[in-house]
């Protein structure tokens, strides 16, 4: 968050991902994260406006 005068504004959103995933369907969940924002209705509503970032972090199983 960032003043923007006396109000506060979110200017950047990151996301981490803590998914448990076999090793051979990472490749997948890379892919699927690359590409999930241009079909959520979230993002697409704040495109532009908010810079939205996400990453993923692949825990043990």
């Amino acid at each position: 968050m960032e003043a923007d005068g006396k109000v506060l504004v979110i200017r950047r959103i990151k996301q981490t991902f803590h998914l448990a995933v076999p090793e051979e369907e990472r490749e997948t969940v890379e892919r699927v994260l690359s590409v999930y924002a241009d079909s959520c209705p979230v993002a697409r509503s704040v495109k532009g406006s908010i810079e939205i970032s996400s990453e993923v972090d692949f825990v043990s199983t």
